[in-house]
C-alpha cells in the first residue's frame, strides 16, 4: 500500500547524467542520507532518506540524451488502466507500465501540453515515507500555457477537480482528490524562466529557510533561478542543481 490514497503525489526521483555529484549535492542541501539500491540491473539508483525514512531517489537517465529532470509520481492502484485514460484524453504513453523488481509497477505519461509525469503502483515500496517537513517533497505544481486543458485532461486520467485557489494576481488552481488538494497548477511566470519552456510538473522540498536553503544551493554550484518571495503558503524559490535539474524549495508558513 501506498503512504497516501491513489491519485495522490507520491514519490519523485531525479535523472540525471551524474549521480556521484547528485549525491554530494542534494545530502548538503537537504540533509540527506543515501541508500543505493542492491539491484546491479538498477544502475546505481539511489534512495535519500531523512531521519532514516525515505523521501526521493535519483538514477541514471532513461535515455543518453534525457535532460537532468526531477519527476512527480502519482500514486495508482492500477498503471495500465492510467496508460488507457492518458491515450484516451489526449496524452502520450511515453514508457508503458512496467514492473521495477518486485518494487511496484510504474509508467511515464505527457499530457497535451507536454508536461511528463509518472505513476507508482506500489508493490514492496509505497513511496515517499515522509511528506511536509524540511528535507522531504511538500508539494507538486503543473505549470501550463494551457490550464483549460489540462483541466480537463487531469480530470479524466486521475478524477482531480480543479478549484481556483487565491494567489495575488497570478491564476492558481489546486488540484482535489476526495477530501484533499493534492496539487497545484499555474500559468508560467516568465521571471527567470525561458518564454519557449513547454509545460512541466515541478517539485517543491520543504525547507527551514528558504533564504538560506537558496544560498547554500548556490554554494554548492547549483542556480537561483527565481529567489525567495513570499506566497500565502510559505516563502518559495527556483533552484537548478550543478547538473541543471530543476526544483523548487517552500519555507512552509
Amino acid at each position: 500500500m501506498s503512504t497516501v490514497p491513489p491519485g495522490t503525489p507520491c514519490w519523485t526521483d531525479l535523472a540525471t547524467p551524474d549521480l556521484a555529484d547528485a549525491k554530494r549535492f542534494y545530502p548538503e542541501l537537504f540533509g540527506w542520507t543515501g541508500r543505493v539500491s542492491p539491484q546491479p540491473e538498477a544502475g546505481g539508483y539511489t534512495f535519500f532518506l531523512k531521519d532514516g525514512r525515505t523521501v526521493a531517489g535519483a538514477g541514471p537517465p532513461a535515455t543518453p540524451d534525457q535532460v537532468p529532470i526531477w519527476s512527480t509520481y502519482v500514486a495508482t492502484d492500477d498503471a495500465d488502466l492510467v496508460a488507457t485514460r492518458v491515450e484516451a484524453a489526449g496524452g502520450q504513453v511515453v514508457v508503458s507500465p512496467f514492473d521495477v523488481f518486485d518494487q511496484g509497477r510504474m509508467a511515464v505519461f505527457a499530457d497535451p501540453a507536454g508536461a511528463v509525469f509518472s505513476v507508482w503502483q506500489p508493490m514492496a515500496m509505497p513511496g515517499a515515507e515522509l511528506f511536509n517537513v524540511p528535507g522531504a517533497m511538500s508539494w507538486n505544481e503543473l505549470v501550463t500555457p494551457d490550464p483549460e486543458g489540462a483541466k480537463g485532461f487531469y480530470e479524466l486520467v486521475f478524477g482531480w477537480h480543479p478549484e481556483e485557489q487565491p494567489m495575488g494576481p497570478v491564476e492558481y488552481t489546486g488540484w482535489r482528490c476526495g477530501a484533499q488538494i493534492v496539487a497545484g497548477m499555474m500559468p508560467p511566470l516568465g521571471d527567470g524562466f525561458p518564454a519557449d519552456l513547454p509545460a512541466y510538473w515541478s517539485v517543491y522540498f520543504a525547507v527551514a529557510d528558504s533564504d538560506a536553503t537558496a544560498a547554500r544551493a548556490a554554494e554548492l554550484g547549483g542556480t537561483i533561478l527565481v529567489p525567495p518571495r513570499d506566497i500565502p503558503a510559505g516563502s518559495v524559490a527556483a533552484l537548478r542543481d550543478p547538473q541543471g535539474a530543476l526544483f523548487s524549495v517552500i519555507a512552509l508558513a
